[in-house]
């Protein structure tokens, strides 16, 4: 349901590239919001989306994005906004797993190009 509260415990959980962590705590066509976690080391790959923008929120910790050309370290209570078609990915180079929220509209789902 729509209305009811959800939370990292009771919702779908799923593990993706070097054991990260993803919780889904919405998930529509325009809409979808994820908790995710790293372990050391872990970075995911190079890629875009074609249609969605994203937000990523650092909950906990710090975490390295590489957007274009540029690299942002974020700490705790900061973000980041990648438009569409924006190459990008993010790593975790510190040795304790961030959380963080990734908020994209519309979904990812389907519209994730890795590029090689």
């Amino acid at each position: 349901m729509a209305n009811n509260p959800v939370d990292r415990y009771t919702t779908q959980h799923y593990t993706w590239g070097n054991n990260c962590d993803s919780w889904v705590l919405a998930d529509t066509e325009g809409l979808s919001v994820k908790q995710e976690s790293m372990p050391a080391g872990a970075t995911d790959k190079l890629h875009f989306h074609n249609q969605a923008q994203q937000f990523f929120f650092i909950l906990k910790d710090t975490a390295t994005f590489y957007c274009e050309a540029n690299k942002h370290i974020l700490s705790e209570q900061q973000g980041i906004k990648i438009p569409p078609n924006s190459k990008h990915f993010i790593a975790n180079e510190n040795s304790s797993p961030p959380e963080f929220l990734v908020i994209s509209q519309p979904s990812t789902n389907n519209d994730k190009t890795i590029i090689e």
